[in-house]
């Protein structure tokens, strides 16, 4: 295997949290075990992974490689004055992997580790994952260099608009072109500041609020996209559950309802999959962090551990279950689902043989690693990979990129007239001598809201993608990581069939 930079490896910043080494142990497998696949970074795996499904076609080699090419990328350099007076000169990129569809759509991190090489392998995980999930955006990706932790609000702002400033004189931002979200070290405060920035530029835009996603509610966000991705994960977890013939396989029953889950990573993400799967019946019984973790057979309640972690830094003294200081023992538990939450490459060639979980659901990108991958799959593990299950969050960017397009929430001319017709049905029911109860009543008569609509567009999105994953798996007898490539590829070539670029 060639060597690759440092800057190459990095391409997920890890959080200071957490290290590979933390899940580590020092077993190391033979090359039979994992089919002769050697540690990859996770650049590395993308390209391999892609590979496998591409040979799974007919398509014409230029046409495979012209989709796995990254199309632009731009680097910017400016300066900021900062408040002590000093000036500072800030670089910063933005990666277009693929324009088969537009806008394109990626978010954008402030690190001091990122690298033009990261942007553009972002913006391919980008691509590929809103093809599988039927989101009609190409794939993007952004990044400026610097440790947003070093600066103040007043620096980050100057920072956040001078960057938007470079990308509209370049026509690289905007609801037609390229459509940012927050991701490592930006929030919705930052993407409120980026479409501010746009709007005054670009005050002739009507759409011009659609320039961003992931905005605050009061600047032209919308409700659920807090959960989104978590909540995408209980949907994609729970249709894998549900198939009877893949459960059979792993001796399970069907179902979310009894499983018992270890979550690593107690995150946005993982918190929000803690709270739908808790809600649904499925039992947390182990959670990790990067400073130890908390196991409890009997079931954690993960709301109260989140306010213990919010208020301590630590899962130490909380009353609910037992801690644990190394928590790589968390990811080796005995459980039905393993969820990786956190970051790249944490189930790896030297912990993989002490997994124990039938299902690994990857709600993280890139946790488990191609070799890993290999192993467990001829194990008879089911993966869930990332490429599907952590897609909530660009599905829910995609609901407001059209509320902004439209201009108006979701809901709004809908709900008190779906309210008055369900009432007129609880009136017939009632006049026919079926007497509802108060909280039969309730239930009934209710119109959709703006994020009752969002949960349910999410739901039908990760059900319809489920399917197509599982059957093109059962049909070329790969795995589903395999089959989600797979999908994308014929996806995207079929809309650059028919714009003509390829006969």
């Amino acid at each position: 295997m060639k060597t690759v930079s440092y800057a190459r490896q990095l391409l997920f910043p890890r959080p200071l949290h957490f290290s590979r080494r933390t899940f580590a142990s020092t077993t190391q497998p033979s090359k039979e075990e994992t089919n002769g696949v050697e540690e990859m970074t996770f650049l590395q795996s993308v390209s391999y992974f892609y590979d496998r499904a591409a040979q799974l076609t007919d398509f014409p080699k230029e046409m495979l490689h012209y989709i796995k090419t990254c199309k632009s990328v731009i680097q910017v350099n400016f300066p900021i004055e900062k408040r002590d007076g000093t000036v500072e000169m800030i670089r910063a990129y933005r990666a277009h992997h693929s324009e088969h569809r537009l806008p394109t759509k990626g978010g954008i991190r402030f690190a001091d580790n990122v690298t033009e090489d990261e942007v553009k392998a972002l913006s391919a995980l980008m691509t590929f994952k809103c093809a599988v999930v039927d989101v009609p955006f190409g794939g993007a990706k952004g990044g400026v260099v610097i440790d947003s932790k070093k600066y103040g609000n007043y620096e980050l702002e100057k920072i956040t608009r001078r960057y938007t400033a470079e990308l509209i004189k370049r026509n690289a931002i905007g609801p037609a072109t390229d459509v940012p979200a927050p991701d490592y070290g930006t929030n919705a405060k930052i993407m409120a500041w980026i479409k501010d920035t746009y709007m005054a530029l670009r005050p002739s835009d009507i759409d011009g609020v659609g320039c961003t996603t992931g905005k605050p509610v009061q600047q032209g966000g919308i409700r659920g996209r807090e959960s989104a991705t978590g909540l995408g994960v209980y949907f994609g977890i729970r249709e894998f559950a549900s198939n009877s013939a893949l459960m059979n396989q792993l001796e399970l029953k069907p179902g979310v309802e009894g499983k018992r889950v270890v979550v690593q990573g107690l995150g946005n993400v993982g918190y929000w999959a803690c709270h739908f799967l808790r809600k649904y019946g499925a039992k947390i019984v182990g959670v990790a962090e990067y400073n130890g973790g908390i196991v409890n057979e009997e079931g954690i309640n993960t709301e109260d551990l989140k306010k213990h972690l919010s208020k301590h830094d630590t899962f130490k003294g909380f009353s609910g279950g037992r801690f644990i200081a190394n928590p790589a023992e968390i990811l080796e538990l005995d459980c039905d689902i393993l969820i990786p939450a956190a970051l790249e490459g944490v189930i790896n060639q030297s912990n993989m043989k002490a997994i124990k979980a039938p299902i690994i659901a990857e709600a993280a990108n890139g946790p488990v690693t191609a070799g890993a991958d290999e192993y467990l799959s001829n194990k008879g593990h089911l993966i869930i990979p990332d490429l599907f299950l952590n897609a909530g969050g660009v599905t829910v960017s995609y609901f407001e990129w059209i509320k902004n397009l439209a201009k108006m929430r979701f809901g709004r001319m809908t709900r008190r007239f779906e309210e008055s017709s369900m009432r007129t049905v609880s009136d017939v029911l009632e006049r026919h001598g079926i007497v509802l109860t108060d909280a039969e009543k309730k239930l009934l008569v209710v119109g959709a809201d703006e994020e009752l609509l969002v949960q349910s567009g999410l739901e039908d999105t990760m059900v319809v993608a489920a399917q197509e994953l599982v059957n093109i798996a059962k049909e070329k007898n790969v795995t589903h990581r395999v089959a989600a490539y797979f999908d994308a590829i014929h996806k995207i070539t079929g809309d650059y069939k028919h714009a003509g670029i390829f006969p």
